[in-house]
């Protein structure tokens, strides 16, 4: 069995902003048929202690970043979890970057850091009978953990740094460094100075044993200087250890067949009932009834996700049948552009700004299609909840949109292996070509159908990409995991 410790500053259902808090919450059941044993490590945010009022203490710091602290460990929905529970950094509601004022804590240096010591200490069995072989360090949060172990009191653990989002790096003033903990050879190295700053990601890309990112595609992209945000000449002179791995989603708690959030449950074999979603949806969204195909929406409203093009095509997408749902938020400017186009087609565009999870379960049951034009995608799981219900993605040739999603040309059509629209450029132009061709496929239900119901079926489980992760990690240990997976 190897031990792996997930560090990470979010999980589901605990605490959620995004996908990273889907993967990590995935991971241990994903992983437990492959011969590891996965426990997460999270800051002790008020949800995250809410989830562990069981929870034992296990370990206490008179010191950690500017405070007392405490590790409580016990099972919380579902995953074995140890929360640092540091009220002088964590204990605050709300977002857990950002305060009400929607910047960020200007403390997020120490809250950080004190994510990835811990990881260290816990790395070198600060907890009796608990010594991780693996930490699994997601995005830059933890970036500093495989520094810590780089570079402080040597511990055997080996380092996995995972990259959910380059774009978001944990840049700091140099001037916090003394307030690290960490070695001063840190410095001398290079490894964690970015532009005479310091770089937490950047960190945890120099020195982790293996790097890994969310898709194959995105491995790629992340190396050039169209997508590597800065960091692609360190990840291509490390590409020897970078390996694109595509994420999975939970299929129970994703499951047209089950899902309690629906008005009417279906499979691919009564594809047909899932109309009785497009009517709830309606009726939620102010829409009125028709027959033409509902696109939807559920995203942040932002530039990477490419809805600043949206609100320009949405004249075009009405006027050619269609009707439009959005779910989300973000740029007040998107939100503005959305919002007025609600009013130019009362009936017809629908929008709620905001998240609600239950109603991104039934916007995946009833719209007929998802819109997901980003400029740059690492991987995404929005693509694969369409897939899952039948909800025709339509996306940009970008990252893990690209590996997943096959567009429907005519010889996939031909073929029979078509699971949605693929457009290329990221473009308002493109966008728009992508949404009327859609329509054209939609009113042609045998193929429509047949779309459809190839989406449902694809394998979009985290079985086979657990099996990559278990793969690596006994790689990193130098030995082959007894399991029932095949070789």
């Amino acid at each position: 069995m190897i031990e792996v410790l997930s560090v990470a500053s979010e999980a589901y259902p605990l605490i959620k902003t995004g996908g990273l808090a889907d993967v990590v919450g995935a991971l241990p059941a994903a992983l437990a048929p492959h011969g590891v044993s996965m426990r997460v490590l999270l800051p002790g945010y008020p949800k995250v202690m809410t989830g562990l009022a069981d929870g034992r203490q296990v370990l206490w710091f008179d010191d950690l970043f500017g405070g007392t602290a405490r590790l409580v460990a016990g099972r919380a929905n579902g995953l074995d979890v140890i929360a640092i529970d540091a009220p002088h950094l964590y204990d605050r509601p709300g977002n857990p970057y950002v305060g009400a004022d929607g910047k960020d804590w200007p403390d997020n240096w120490q809250r950080f850091a004190a994510l990835s010591f811990v990881a260290y200490e816990l790395s070198r069995g600060a907890i009796e009978g608990y010594k991780p072989d693996i930490l699994h360090c997601h995005d830059w949060q933890s970036g500093l953990a495989p520094a810590y172990v780089a570079f402080n009191a040597p511990t055997r653990v080996k380092t996995v740094m995972t990259v959910h989002n380059i774009a978001f790096q944990g840049v700091f003033g140099w001037d916090v460094f003394n307030g690290l903990r960490l070695d001063f050879q840190a410095a001398n190295s290079g490894a964690i100075e970015y532009f005479g700053n310091i770089g937490y990601l950047k960190a945890g890309l120099q020195v982790a044993d293996a790097v890994t990112t969310v898709s194959p595609t995105y491995a790629h992209e992340m190396r050039t200087a169209a997508y590597g945000m800065g960091l692609e000449g360190l990840l291509q002179s490390r590409a020897d250890t970078v390996t694109g791995i595509l994420n999975g989603i939970d299929a129970s708690e994703w499951n047209p067949g089950t899902d309690a959030a629906l008005a009417q449950v279906y499979n691919p074999s009564n594809i047909f009932e899932r109309v009785a979603n497009k009517r709830a949806l309606e009726q939620r969204f102010g829409l009125e009834s028709g027959d033409g195909p509902i696109f939807s929406v559920v995203s942040r409203l932002t530039w990477q996700k490419g809805l600043d093009m949206l609100p320009g095509e949405i004249d075009s997408l009405v006027a050619h049948g269609g009707r439009l749902i959005v779910l989300g938020s973000g740029d007040a400017a998107i939100e503005n552009g959305l919002a007025g186009a609600a009013l130019r087609h009362p009936g017809k565009v629908g929008v709620v700004i905001g998240y609600d999870e239950t109603l991104s379960h039934l916007i995946q049951g009833g719209a007929d299609a998802i819109l997901i034009p980003s400029r740059f995608e690492p991987c995404g799981l929005t693509q694969l909840y369409g897939l899952r219900y039948g909800c025709i993605p339509v996306v940009s040739r970008v990252g893990g949109l690209a590996d997943t999603v096959i567009d429907a040309n005519e010889a996939a059509v031909e073929a029979g292996v078509a699971t949605g629209v693929v457009f290329s450029p990221a473009t308002e132009e493109a966008l728009g070509e992508a949404i009327r061709r859609t329509i054209a496929l939609y009113q042609r239900p045998k193929v429509w159908h047949k779309m459809q119901r190839r989406g449902m079926k694809s394998d979009v489980s985290w079985e086979l990409s657990a099996e990559k992760y278990a793969d690596l990690y006994a790689s990193l240990l130098g030995h082959k995991l007894d399991d029932d997976s095949d070789d």
